[in-house]
């Protein structure tokens, strides 16, 4: 998994026109791009039995063990039904660096990837030493703006996180609501994007969704 594209619902899809792209997301994946697909707890496994090529994505994970926990979110029964990745310390769901150490430890246990939100290049550097698969870098002001990171922030941040360890993935996701966005981002250095509002609040989310990884490709 060296280039990918994560498409992140958050809460504004659920049951079958959430299923409907991600059935079609299982279709664009190729062997140059990997798709994340993320959706609400209680629809995680029903994308996962009807999907083979995607890797199914929680939108947030607590780092607990079985046992006491109530109302949080259990590593081990995300695991039981299939999730391959985790989001992590998202701005709308921001984590201490405890839970922060903790859920990244019971991620890599359970052979888990993480995708771990910064919002700016001193939290990017902080993170990487906790060695995440994939850090996030997207400045909380920008999230669902439509507007995207500029180039040097991109390569800044990118070249940042390398430095400390150059086997972590970095995405650029801020404000990506185009293939034009998607192509920019790919060209200025990050390993992968992703989109929430550009794809559901479309005229066609389906097509958008295709144009992106279009896009995508182009970029390669």
């Amino acid at each position: 998994m060296k280039n990918f594209f994560v498409f992140n619902p958050k809460s504004y899809l659920y049951g079958q026109k959430l299923y409907d792209l991600a059935e079609l997301a299982d279709q664009l994946v190729t062997e140059d791009i990997s798709i994340f697909v993320t959706g609400p707890y209680s629809d995680l496994a029903e994308i996962k039995r009807r999907t083979k090529h995607i890797i199914v994505t929680a939108q947030h994970m607590d780092g607990i063990n079985p046992g006491r926990g109530m109302g949080m979110v259990s590593p081990n029964s995300l695991h039981n039904i299939g999730v391959g990745a985790v989001f992590l310390n998202h701005a709308e769901k921001p984590m201490s660096l405890k839970e922060l150490i903790n859920a990244i430890k019971k991620a890599k246990d359970l052979d888990i990837k993480t995708i771990v939100c910064a919002d700016s290049v001193e939290e990017a550097k902080a993170i990487a030493i906790l060695k995440p698969d994939i850090i996030l870098c997207e400045p909380t002001d920008l999230i669902g703006t439509g507007k995207s990171s500029d180039s040097i922030y991109i390569k800044e941040t990118t070249e940042a996180i390398k430095t400390i360890n150059p086997e972590i993935l970095v995405m650029q996701a801020a404000g990506i609501s185009s293939p034009t966005d998607v192509y920019q981002v790919i060209k200025s250095g990050a390993d992968g994007t992703g989109c929430t509002s550009g794809i559901v609040n479309a005229k066609s989310p389906q097509q958008m969704f295709i144009d992106m990884i279009s896009a995508f490709k182009k970029a390669l």
